[in-house]
């Protein structure tokens, strides 16, 4: 049996191989295409960013606080740490009357890597704004804010920020609140462990859904891909590229989703050794398959061809040498698309 995966070389030789677990399934829940464990469960960490922004707008926080789609999205994202992110942020914090040292989210190093040597060079001097989930706390605090709850603890499990939180999870993912496992993220905040064909519903709801609510967190994914990620990071190009038509959205430790909006297909995805750096060439991977299979009626408007640096990655050395690259291998086993 083939195993979905990617692969590392160096040279003519794979050095390391990346075994991936998919799931992609339509809005109605079917599984539709699948490698390895589709049910596998597995930490959804920053992929569950738009549902955790979602009482912002169900709960009129928007409403209250002149929430415009660019805070949304920063919500939604896992920043980069750019000029014009940490400027965002500010503006967020400003509008929900929040103060920087009421971020719970500690510090590290920034995503980019042109920011970081910033850093590295002692330019710039990090803060909590930094990291790269500093939208989203910013979104939590500012329910708090909204709805009278101490702004203190606001990130740790049973605060009634986190308690509101897993009501839309469950919600969205179709999983029991029993069957949602939980623990501090990285970011010190909640994360949750799921399935990953539930976490594949979620996005294939997301992409599909007609109320405000999910539109509007929608919207502002796809309004402001830059802010959701950055520069030459695969969520921003690929909501670039495909406009009004992709949601993507990575997590750490080698998780990747995605809703295809025309198709109504959501799609989720565990590199299981944790490989970062495989994710996006798995994603891509898997959407090509998934393109490939659909009629040409659907698919024949959507080429990954612009995405192609990310869909094999060069591995360079220490002296910019190319010296191997990441590769997709393996087929997915497919239903009917």
């Amino acid at each position: 049996m083939s195993i979905f995966r990617v692969e590392a070389t160096r040279g003519p030789l794979v050095e390391s191989t990346h075994r991936v677990a998919v799931a992609v399934v339509n809005a109605e829940g079917r599984l539709l295409a699948s490698a390895g464990d589709s049910d596998q469960v597995a930490w959804w960490r920053s992929a569950a960013k738009p549902f955790q922004a979602m009482p912002l707008l169900e709960d009129g926080v928007d409403q209250r606080f002149g929430l415009d789609s660019a805070e949304l999205a920063l919500a939604c994202a896992s920043h980069s740490s750019e000029p014009a992110h940490l400027e965002a942020v500010d503006r967020f914090m400003a509008k929900a009357g929040i103060e920087e040292k009421d971020l719970a989210c500690g510090v590290h190093p920034p995503i980019s890597a042109e920011v970081a040597k910033t850093v590295l060079c002692g330019t710039a001097t990090m803060t909590p704004k930094w990291s790269n989930c500093s939208g989203k706390h910013t979104g939590m605090l500012a329910l708090a804010r909204h709805h009278g709850w101490p702004l203190a603890g606001y990130q740790a499990e049973g605060h009634p920020v986190q308690e509101r939180i897993l009501e839309v999870l469950t919600q969205w993912t179709g999983a029991p609140r029993a069957g949602i496992q939980t623990a501090p993220d990285g970011c010190t905040a909640v994360c949750f462990a799921l399935p990953l064909r539930n976490m594949a519903l979620a996005y294939a709801r997301l992409g599909a859904a007609t109320d405000p609510a999910p539109q509007g967190i929608a919207r502002a994914m796809m309004k402001h891909p830059f802010l959701v990620a950055g520069t030459g990071r695969l969520c921003t190009d690929l909501m670039t590229e495909w406009p009004g038509n992709v949601i993507a959205k990575v997590g750490a430790d080698g998780i990747y989703c995605a809703a295809l909006r025309w198709v109504n297909l959501g799609i989720a995805l565990k590199v299981e050794d944790g490989d970062t750096r495989a994710a996006p060439v798995a994603l891509l991977e898997v959407m090509r398959q998934v393109l490939e299979r659909l009629p040409a009626a659907k698919a024949g408007l959507y080429s990954l061809d612009r995405l192609a640096g990310h869909a094999r990655q060069p591995i360079v050395n220490t002296r910019g040498v190319t010296t191997g690259e990441l590769r997709p291998a393996g087929e997915l086993r497919f239903s009917d698309v």
